[in-house]
């Protein structure tokens, strides 16, 4: 047995080895200061464009589809409630009507919020969004696990104001046997989200991202079932509410987005 060339071929193979591994080591470097780079040159351009943001969600990395069925109402629900003469629409959509308009002058929307949940059958599942004063509207959308369901005609409640600034109806619909899908996903971090909308030029120059928050959206709808899907929301200058889905990072296209999210007065 030859002890100095098998010596040899372990140094040979101990060399390649440590080529190898060094390799990696700079590759693998190389990568993460590439995206460095690129996150740095992104709010390089947010700070060129006078764009600003509020602080952002953090500890957001998992998150599951949700499935859920549209209720459909039946006069026992109600049958109970006093103060309000309710009709069914259709099975899934629910008039009330209010024996005594209540005034607004003296609400805001924390007492909105207080209001529904008193005075609406199924009142604390819903959360106040916003304010159409031209449509003389004030919109609730529902809640699942302290998470906002948006714009789903299946999980909506609209107070109908007069010209007293008094709340003298309300449309209603519900969401029912809402359950969490098994398997988890990576969720879209929130910046990258609001890289989305920027290079889509959906952000203008010198505006402010104000709030974010993650909810959900519908992303299959059917007659009798719906999937949703984690989504960002972001509202921008206090008026403007723009969404992104949080596993697959597209714009959410919703009519209206520019409806007034401001305090009732």
């Amino acid at each position: 047995m030859d002890w100095s060339k098998i010596k040899t071929i372990f140094i040979l193979t101990f060399l390649a080895l440590d080529i190898y591994l060094l390799y990696e080591f700079f590759k693998i470097r190389d990568a993460s200061k590439y995206d460095f780079i690129t996150e740095t040159s992104f709010e390089e351009h947010l700070a060129q464009d006078e764009i600003e943001y509020v602080e952002l969600p953090k500890n957001v990395d998992k998150d599951t589809y949700v499935s859920a069925k549209p209720k459909i109402f039946k006069k026992e629900d109600y049958a109970k409630v006093k103060g309000v003469n309710y009709t069914i629409v259709d099975g899934a959509v629910l008039l009330g009507v209010f024996d005594e308009p209540v005034s607004l002058k003296d609400l805001q929307k924390t007492d909105l919020n207080a209001f529904v949940a008193n005075k609406i059958l199924f009142g604390d599942q819903y959360k106040y969004f916003s304010q159409n004063k031209e449509d003389h509207t004030i919109t609730f959308f529902q809640q699942f696990k302290n998470e906002t369901i948006y714009n789903n005609i299946n999980g909506k409640l609209t107070l109908h104001v007069n010209d007293k600034n008094e709340i003298y109806s309300f449309t209603q619909t519900l969401l029912e046997e809402i359950e969490l899908l098994q398997e988890e996903h990576d969720v879209l971090p929130p910046l990258k989200a609001i890289e989305t909308l920027y290079d889509n030029g959906i952000l203008e120059p010198r505006s402010k991202i104000t709030k974010v928050e993650l909810g959900l959206h519908t992303l299959v709808q059917l007659t009798a079932s719906q999937l949703l899907t984690p989504t960002w929301h972001f509202v921008v200058d206090d008026k403007e509410n723009l969404y992104v889905n949080a596993f697959e990072g597209q714009i959410i296209e919703i009519e209206d987005t520019k409806e007034k999210i401001n305090g009732v007065n």
